[in-house]
């Protein structure tokens, strides 16, 4: 029995381009979507808000938005990964400025201390309050969501290790996730601190005497 012929390569181009035109029209609906969303965030100061509100204020249909999410949990768990993908970019950026291991890593923590103090006119909500509901109700969507901040400070945390500075009884990956969890905690809920709230030098310092031989 002879077998079947490959598709003509003419078929196969003209299929991948369909193909990838349909995915970038996805794309910009999908972005529609998210920028309504964060624009009504910000001038809500919540992520109090309805779907409805969404789509009309993407100028979109229901129909299109439930072909790309499941409901207002998907839409903001897509948010904050996006939120958090972007902190952890940034942070290295500023890290890499930074000449030695031990400073790199005092940027790192310091940014991302006053990235995610609730800052509404900051205009890059980092959604504290979802991130607690998803903590109780969705770990492992959390700790998706956390991949790449948590990758960033584990490297930075290896090079502290590697230069000697890092206590021999500390993981790289462990030490690095309770740091982040820190950081983040205190940061949410500095704004609840009364007159005196909690500083990233004073978190650096709470962090790097745990961490360092020095």
């Amino acid at each position: 029995m002879s077998t079947p012929a490959e598709e003509p390569a003419w078929k196969q181009r003209a299929v991948e381009r369909s193909t990838q035109a349909a995915k970038r029209r996805a794309e910009q609906r999908v972005e529609r979507f998210l920028d309504a969303a964060q624009a009504i965030m910000r001038e809500k100061g919540t992520t109090d808000f309805t779907v409805q509100e969404v789509v009309d204020r993407s100028g979109q249909s229901l129909r299109s938005f439930y072909q790309h999410f499941d409901g207002k949990h998907e839409l903001l768990l897509a948010l904050f990964e996006d939120a958090m993908s972007k902190c952890a970019d940034q942070l290295r950026i500023a890290a890499a400025e930074k000449s030695t291991p031990l400073e790199r890593l005092k940027t790192a923590v310091q940014t991302l201390f006053d990235t995610s103090r609730p800052d509404p006119a900051a205009q890059r909500p980092l959604f504290p309050d979802f991130a607690l509901r998803l903590l109780l109700s969705h770990p492992a969507e959390l700790r998706v969501a956390n991949a790449p901040l948590l990758a960033l400070l584990t490297d930075l945390m290896t090079e502290l290790k590697e230069a000697g500075l890092l206590r021999p009884d500390f993981e790289p990956r462990r030490v690095a996730a309770v740091t982040m969890q820190t950081v983040m905690f205190n940061a949410q809920s500095s704004g609840q601190a009364g007159a005196h709230p909690i500083t990233a030098d004073e978190i650096w310092n709470f962090c790097a005497k745990g961490l360092t031989l020095s």
